[in-house]
């Protein structure tokens, strides 16, 4: 007799992850014989620049790093990391207790829930967001509460809407400026809001600052800048985005020390730490040449303003985009986002996100990445133009 195979309850109550059926639909078109561009997932298309490749080949070669490497992070990483923060936010941390390395800024995401929430706490997330806010809460018997982002507040949350007896029964926020989906900033009066609004409510505040390095404007500020922040904060940061290392999986944490040993004190259990060698080539990242990563704002902000001329011609109202590579867009009336979505993709095979995808209050919008080559980005450009709504 066949053994039923049931998931956990954790695992039926997921909603199908938004890419996954972006992917299905995309193999769909596909099957009909259309060239699909795709304007979904940012991904950047750009190789990891030279120097930190050669810094990874040398250290793979290194027999040393071949071996179990620490949970934390190697020392030397977590000084580059502590130096970056210095030289770029003002921000002090001490890299042997405020500094854990982390497997790509997810990781790092869901294992926040791990540490610190328990099944009944309210975990308050952006809506839009990243999915895995809410997600990592859920896997850990809390209950996320939205915070809805609106133009009309530019795309910050209203910490005074926030009814007060969640916000006393809240254990985390989570905020991500530069914003995904929104292309949104936050201001530094805002980050000294949150923090007041933390403390009034012992509230940890986790930042995720994975778009830190996309801007098309003044260089956005860390949350951990703001005065107050390193006691009740953490701050995600990834070498994805800035560097084109998605594929490398390399990250780190910085704050608070309790909040830090708290998230090193579940890797130490149940994760592993990264490889010697891409540390390494961390570490050439983040203490090299930042001239490239300048230079992939200019190649983005070309291609943000080919994607901004494109809506335009067909009467879409993107909001401003002054960071990240996404562009945000309203939807025109008698459209859904998905529905909108799914005539780009059928009519002219462009995949752009649905809104909806990032949650209840991103309905009405669409998401594009501008992680393509230019010259697809182009051709894109020239197929949206055709586009009737």
């Amino acid at each position: 007799m066949a053994v039923s195979i049931l998931p956990a309850e954790r695992i039926r109550q997921l909603p199908p992850y938004l890419f996954a059926e972006i992917d299905r639909m995309k193999n769909e078109v596909k099957a009909r014989g259309v060239d699909i561009i795709s304007l979904g997932i940012g991904d950047p298309d750009s190789p990891t620049f030279p120097h930190i490749i050669a810094a990874l080949n040398a250290g793979a070669a290194k027999p040393e790093n071949h071996q179990y490497p620490d949970y934390e992070g190697m020392p030397s990483f977590r000084e580059a990391c502590a130096t970056y923060m210095q030289r770029r936010f003002g921000v002090k941390a001490d890299p042997a207790s405020e500094i854990v390395s982390l497997i790509g800024s997810k990781e790092g995401v869901a294992n926040m829930a791990v540490a610190f929430v328990d099944p009944g706490d309210i975990v308050l997330v952006p809506d839009p967001g990243y999915p895995v806010y809410s997600i990592g809460t859920g896997f850990n018997g809390g209950s996320s509460y939205a915070m809805p982002l609106t133009a009309e507040n530019g795309f910050l949350p209203d910490l005074n809407a926030i009814p007060e007896d969640i916000a006393r029964r809240a254990k985390l926020l989570w905020l991500n400026y530069p914003n995904n989906p929104t292309a949104a900033l936050a201001t530094e009066q805002f980050f000294a809001d949150v923090v007041a609004f933390a403390t009034k409510h012992n509230i940890i505040v986790a930042h995720d600052n994975a778009y830190s390095e996309i801007y098309y404007e003044d260089p956005p500020p860390s949350f951990l800048a703001t005065p107050g922040a390193m006691d009740l904060g953490i701050e995600l940061h990834s070498l994805s985005k800035t560097y084109n290392m998605t594929g490398w999986r390399v990250a780190f944490a910085v704050g608070n020390r309790e909040i830090v040993a708290g998230l090193g004190k579940v890797k130490t259990n149940v994760d592993s730490g990264i490889f010697q060698a891409v540390q390494e080539a961390g570490i050439a990242a983040l203490t090299g040449d930042q001239q490239p990563v300048a230079d992939m704002r200019e190649l983005y902000r070309g291609r943000r303003d080919l994607i901004l001329d494109a809506l335009d011609a067909i009467g879409l109202q993107p909001e401003p985009v002054r960071s990240t590579f996404y562009v945000w867009t309203h939807v025109p009336k008698g459209y859904t986002s998905s529905e909108l979505a799914s005539r780009f993709l059928q009519d002219i095979g462009v995949v752009v996100t649905p809104g909806s995808g990032f949650g209840a209050a991103g309905e009405g919008y669409i998401r594009f990445s501008l992680t393509l080559p230019t010259n697809r980005l182009t051709e894109a450009v020239e197929r949206i133009k055709t586009l009737k709504l």
